[in-house]
């Protein structure tokens, strides 16, 4: 028996152990890859904690300028600040603040053309002294361009000659040398998305605006109303039946229909809804009591105050109520709790927002 014992302790893996491929290896109880991205990643949240304490008014003044642009808000950074400048500028664009990105370099060889006088300016700059940067912020203040500066260096060259000057503050890069911009960049992109966002606010920029603005891939089909989505229709393909209906009678209506839904809709004499019965509640049913079913009123067998949804509803909330409660069927009312259609899981399936597994 310690022969056996032996060759179990063998190939019985350790608390701990990773197995890669067909071999086992022990895996140190303190990663030193995970240490170094616990470190960078306290230091970018570090850095962002560090802006929100710099806000002041001068965030105030910048949100009513871009509020008010009457042109684009245009953007530009070098390098790394350039990068995060193009992502600033996609997010601007997208929630109701038309926008696009210049690269300082470009500027001074005909790219100026796109910048006019009812623009505002956003230029980045951690240490508010790159050469193109300034140049470009010295061009568009001749034409009247109103400049928003952030950087990290409220004594910088770029944050004297800005209408506006964002501080970053002093901020230590997660790189182990000081030297990459890493929290910086982090620390700019935090401070983009909420000027975006604060903007976006002041402007009322609403659920519908962002529907008009991403109509395609997964966002534009979550911002689909119901009433936009649904296969199953109320008087078309989707029976409602009152409540006081026996089974038997409530299957032979519902034949009637073709491509009937999973599940019928039962109402009150008042016509709103008053429950739902699905194919699975009837073979349950079935097999439990037999053929004696048929002669219970719908009002004992269905679910009675089902969930339901607004037919001005969006998508992603049909997706969120199937992922909380593990609906298939979802019936969709009128803002007078009438029925007016239902969706099944398999919309949601074809519309790639659910997984059929």
């Amino acid at each position: 028996m310690a022969g056996a014992a032996d060759a179990v302790s063998r190939v019985a893996p350790a608390a701990g152990d990773v197995r890669i491929g067909g071999l086992m290896t022990a895996r140190a109880s303190s990663s030193p890859h995970r240490e170094v991205a616990r470190r960078i990643l306290t230091a970018e949240a570090d850095a962002v904690r560090s802006v929100i304490d710099r806000l002041d008014e001068s965030f105030d003044k910048a949100v009513e300028l871009l509020a008010g642009c009457k042109g684009m808000v245009v953007i530009a950074g070098l390098g790394k600040s350039g990068f995060i400048g193009q992502k600033m500028s996609a997010t601007l664009a997208s929630i109701g603040t038309p926008s696009h990105f210049v690269h300082p370099t470009e500027a001074v060889h005909g790219d100026l053309g796109r910048i006019r006088e009812h623009d505002v300016m956003i230029l980045l700059s951690y240490g508010g002294e790159t050469e193109e940067v300034l140049a470009l912020a010295a061009l568009v203040r001749q034409d009247g361009v109103p400049v928003i500066a952030i950087t990290g260096r409220p004594d910088s060259h770029l944050a004297s000659i800005s209408d506006i000057h964002l501080n970053l503050g002093d901020i230590t890069e997660a790189c182990s040398h000081n030297l990459a911009p890493t929290a910086s960049t982090t620390a700019t992109l935090a401070l983009g998305d909420a000027l975006a966002l604060a903007v976006s606010e002041h402007k009322a920029f609403s659920a519908e605006d962002y529907k008009k603005r991403h109509p395609g891939g997964q966002l534009g089909r979550q911002m689909l109303t119901l009433a936009e989505i649904m296969r199953f229709k109320a008087g078309e393909n989707l029976p409602l039946l009152r409540d006081d209906l026996t089974v038997a009678q409530m299957l032979e209506q519902a034949a009637a229909v073709e491509r009937r839904a999973g599940a019928v809709m039962l109402v009150d004499a008042a016509g709103t809804l008053s429950g739902i019965f699905t194919d699975a509640d009837l073979r349950r049913l079935l097999v439990q009591r037999g053929p004696a079913v048929l002669e219970l009123s719908m009002d004992s067998v269905m679910t009675h105050n089902p969930r339901r949804l607004r037919d001005t509803q969006h998508v992603r909330d049909a997706v969120q109520l199937v992922r909380e409660v593990r609906v298939d069927e979802i019936p969709v009312v009128d803002d007078r709790n009438r029925p007016v259609g239902l969706v099944d899981v398999q919309d949601l399936v074809s519309l790639k927002l659910i997984r059929s597994d």
